[in-house]
């Protein structure tokens, strides 16, 4: 009786220790739809769009005055989430970090073996990425806490040495403090990178040395009436776009382009430049990506109609067209370019492409963390 006893003592003792407890779930099970509303997504809430690693280089940057982090691949925006920073006396740090370490199971060495699932550490005094509580303003030890859900699809898409940049009002430019759907920092470095314009009189520009290898994403603001085009996490070109019928399609759409596409070669698309080639040059089938909000819309083509609403310019199109491969995203959407200090809708991209477009073209030590 006395070992039956001590026995069941025994296993209590475990249930009821901090290392015993059952890991909380914080926050919302599911995304929210692509097209919520920033301002008003409540504690908790997060939007993913999708991910691909193959996509090119991720990068994250939290706002502590927007109590938000924004997850970016390719120099686009995939994801968003409510978070909670540090609390007074134990303020969240400024700056530009890399994720040192991961573990996915982590618990905390100062604060009572609290679970710290999904950790990405960013200092090695304890600061890190992961999930947990989210009242809904700052109450952390220094930590950013994300939802269960999202700190698992991030923990899951990034890398050891991911870039994060934590910004706050008043100490970084607007455009990292409230950022958009494109990145507002280089990937590799996690400077900023400013918001480029075109210039005057101009109605495209392209790099004068883009990267010579890597994955191409695009964004096209259908306010804006522009398209921005990604290489390898850096911005290689944009230029204005006409929209022959404004309004047919709506929110944020995402797209790829179809698996048995053949790119026109440089050759093609210099002969078609100088007028000695008749025949029209090779546009990909854009299959439409079931992001959060329209995931009925997956796997249908794009009709060919949509895809003529979207002209850019002869010059442009025989830039992009050579780079379109299977796998190439496009995400299109009604949010502005330009950083945005409201809130306003999201602008979330995965794998994407725009409808329609590119026919004429296309138109659119090791040490445990502190908390």
């Amino acid at each position: 009786m006395l070992r039956l006893g001590f026995t069941l003592l025994l296993g209590l003792a475990l249930l009821v220790s901090p290392a015993g407890f059952a890991v909380p779930f914080w926050g919302d099970e599911q995304s929210s739809p692509v097209d919520s509303p920033l301002d008003r997504l409540p504690p908790g809430a997060w939007i993913w769009g999708g991910d691909d690693k193959r996509a090119g280089p991720m990068a994250v940057v939290v706002s502590l005055a927007e109590q938000r982090a924004y997850v970016y691949r390719n120099g686009i925006l995939i994801g968003v989430s409510t978070i909670s920073s540090g609390r007074p006396g134990y303020e969240t740090p400024t700056g530009v970090f890399t994720v040192l370490q991961k573990d996915k199971d982590h618990r905390s060495n100062l604060y009572g073996n609290a679970p710290m699932p999904y950790q990405q550490r960013l200092t090695w005094d304890g600061v890190a990425l992961h999930a947990g509580g989210l009242p809904g303003y700052p109450e952390s030890h220094g930590c950013v806490h994300l939802p269960t859900e999202f700190a698992r699809l991030l923990f899951d898409a990034s890398n050891l040495g991911m870039t994060v940049v934590v910004t706050q009002e008043g100490q970084a430019p607007v455009s990292l403090v409230h950022p958009g759907p494109l990145s507002p920092i280089d990937a590799h470095t996690g400077a900023d990178v400013g918001m480029p314009q075109l210039a005057s009189g101009s109605s495209w520009r392209w790099a004068m040395d883009p990267p010579a290898e890597g994955p191409i994403s695009m964004v096209m603001s259908r306010s804006d009436r522009m398209i921005v085009v990604y290489r390898n996490g850096v911005e290689i070109g944009r230029s204005r776009v006409e929209l022959a019928r404004s309004g047919t399609v709506t929110g944020t759409r995402a797209y790829i382009v179809e698996g048995h596409f053949h790119p026109p070669t440089s050759q093609q698309s210099a002969h078609a430049n100088a007028g000695r080639n008749t025949r029209p040059l090779p546009m990909p089938t854009w299959i439409a990506i079931g992001v959060p909000g329209y995931e009925s819309a997956a796997g249908q083509r794009v009709p060919a109609d949509l895809v003529n609403q979207v002209v850019v310019p002869d010059g442009f199109k025989q830039k992009v067209l050579p780079l379109l491969a299977p796998g190439t995203v496009l995400v299109a959407t009604d949010a502005h370019l330009a950083p945005e200090t409201s809130g306003g809708r999201l602008r979330v991209i995965d794998s994407v492409g725009p409808r329609g477009w590119l026919d004429d073209v296309a138109t659119e030590p090791d040490v445990g963390a502190d908390h």
